[in-house]
């Protein structure tokens, strides 16, 4: 029902042209909209005002995923979201290009109701802590909107690359340079959420800060020896969703903190992905490069044919120069000894 009316606020808030800051999905599959202010968001997650100003859309900060004591502050392109071990808050959800990010939380955070016992153990098994499965909404909806917009880019530039070489003119010439300054634009885009990707995998102080779960398992309910820990004491829903692989992190809490196998097997895979939409752009770079190579050849090629063209008319003009300088030495009327005898060579200058 929840989700009903809030679909009915997104459509009407689009046609209306309506604006509101904030969507919040929590672990129990309800969802509202929020016109919280920033101080309110700030108290909600517990995060510094610096934090929250990454997420601001009228400031251009590089793409960003921090990890905080209590939330993740992400910051991929347009999807600008606090994701805490119970919620996740996404801000500007009426805008066009967030709400398929919307459907995508809404479809993959919904909580599961399975119909059998065997289906409650697949369940334990098989998911994820709640913020982990928000996260991976968030890095599929980006990595898919990056390689999306690249194929796109794919389709336009190689038919005007090709028609480029078979014909070079200031229309298709002009197509390229704006071909080029997109591709320039795109790979910085995606070289920033690569690089992020890279630098989280490359830091395992980093990856475990991610770890809401077991930092609020760590504080709220310590590993006993005789017993499981207790993720969620105050939401027994959550703890009812608890992976095994996320239960068997957080029994390494006072062992190894840095016990990060499950996060980086996730931002790996999403990583991967990233580098081939990146190794794409590199493709498609190489592929101008080689255009503009062979075009400066083409031109080259011209341009020596103009220096030929222009060497044998060089070499015309001094023949016929010699010709006028015979015609001009013996047809002058000063008198000279050496012309005695000699009158048949201007003649023969004059009909040559």
């Amino acid at each position: 029902m929840a989700a009903a009316v809030v679909g009915e606020a997104l459509a009407g808030g689009k046609k209306r042209g309506a604006s509101r800051s904030w969507i919040l999905f929590d672990a129990a599959g309800e969802e509202r909209l929020l016109d919280a202010d920033k101080y309110a968001i700030m108290h909600r997650v517990d995060i510094n005002a610096r934090d929250l100003r990454i997420l601001d859309p009228l400031l251009s900060y590089p793409s960003t995923i921090l990890g905080r004591e209590r939330a993740i502050v992400l910051n991929l392109e347009h999807i600008k979201a606090i994701i805490t071990a119970e919620e996740v808050l996404l801000r500007d959800p009426l805008d066009d290009i967030v709400i398929p990010v919307v459907e995508q939380l809404r479809r993959r955070l919904a909580p599961s109701v399975p119909s059998t016992q065997h289906d409650v153990e697949g369940t334990e098994e098989d998911e994820s802590p709640f913020e982990f499965r928000a996260l991976e909404v968030t890095l599929e909806a980006i990595c898919s909107f990056l390689d999306a917009r690249t194929t796109e880019l794919e389709s336009a530039a190689y038919p005007t690359l090709d028609e480029l070489t078979s014909k070079i003119s200031s229309r298709n010439l002009d197509r390229v340079r704006k071909l080029k300054s997109g591709m320039t634009r795109l790979n910085a885009r995606v070289q920033k959420v690569r690089d992020e990707l890279e630098q989280l995998l490359d830091d395992d102080d980093d990856m475990a800060d991610l770890y809401l779960s077991r930092k609020l398992a760590g504080t709220a309910s310590p590993v006993s020896g005789s017993g499981g820990p207790n993720w969620f004491p105050a939401s027994p829903t959550i703890g009812s969703k608890i992976s095994r692989a996320s239960r068997a992190s957080a029994a390494t809490i006072h062992g190894n903190e840095n016990d990060v196998e499950e996060l980086e097997m996730l931002l790996e895979a999403y990583f991967m992905q990233i580098d081939g939409t990146f190794n794409k752009l590199t493709t498609l770079r190489e592929y101008i490069d080689d255009t503009e190579d062979y075009i400066n050849i083409q031109l080259d090629n011209h341009r020596n044919q103009l220096i030929q063209l222009e060497l044998f008319l060089s070499s015309g003009t001094v023949c016929l120069s010699l010709y006028s300088l015979f015609a001009a030495i013996f047809g002058m009327n000063i008198p000279y000894t050496w012309n005695d005898d000699h009158g048949y060579v201007f003649k023969w200058v004059s009909q040559h």
